[in-house]
């Protein structure tokens, strides 16, 4: 049984190593992947995309800044190629979102337009055409920079799974290693132990082949 075991926990620190090394490697692959994919959209960070450029675009438009989740990574003039990134630029992005519509989100916006630009819920008070109510074109910033920002926040998570999967990948390594040193080392020490009861209980010194530890 002793025997079984030791052999059972070489065999698991073994494939720990091995499905360590798979995870790791399956997460470095996702990793670039996910780095060439926004390279190949060739965007660039506009110039005020930095946290002191935006706070005083966004103080003269109007906006309460308190309210503003400001990134803290500078892009301007930066090429999108990382999680890192894009998750900075998304958030820029949706500053300007609010620059554009007077700190108003799609929700607050009202849902047809006027002749005053001010905007309307109910359609009878609304601009139309051929007798029908048109709807917000301001509104039409929030739909394309919620289909922009989305794609970019899903680049950012699939990195940052991709760094977890490399960390765990590296942590498995390591434990299947140290799990087959103390599996190899258990059975060597049993080893000697035997060896050394045998040796009282015939009064010799048993012969250890040459290579046996």
């Amino acid at each position: 049984m002793r025997r079984v075991l030791e052999i059972g926990g070489v065999v698991a620190a073994l494939v720990l190593i091995v499905v360590g090394i798979g995870a790791a490697a399956m997460a470095w692959n996702a990793r670039g992947t996910v780095q060439d994919t926004l390279a190949q959209e060739h965007i660039v960070g506009s110039p005020d995309m930095t946290p002191t450029a935006i706070k005083a675009e966004a103080k003269e438009a109007g906006l309460d800044i308190a309210t503003l989740n400001v990134p803290t990574l500078s892009v301007a003039g930066k090429q999108i190629d990382s999680g890192e990134r894009a998750h900075a630029f998304a958030g820029y992005m949706r500053i300007h979102a609010l620059e554009a519509t007077g700190g108003l989100t799609y929700a607050e916006m009202p849902r047809y337009a006027t002749a005053d630009g001010k905007g309307t819920n109910d359609p009878a008070k609304a601009l139309k055409v051929n007798g029908q109510p048109q709807d917000n074109g301001a509104r039409q910033v929030w739909v394309t920079e919620t289909a922009l920002a989305t794609a970019l926040q899903s680049s950012y998570m699939a990195d940052q799974l991709s760094l977890f999967g490399l960390v765990t990948g590296v942590a498995l390594f390591l434990s299947g290693i140290g799990f087959g040193v103390l599996a190899l080392g258990g059975a060597l020490r049993n080893r000697e132990t035997a060896l050394e009861f045998l040796g009282k209980r015939t009064g010799r010194t048993p012969h250890v082949p040459a290579g046996a530890n």
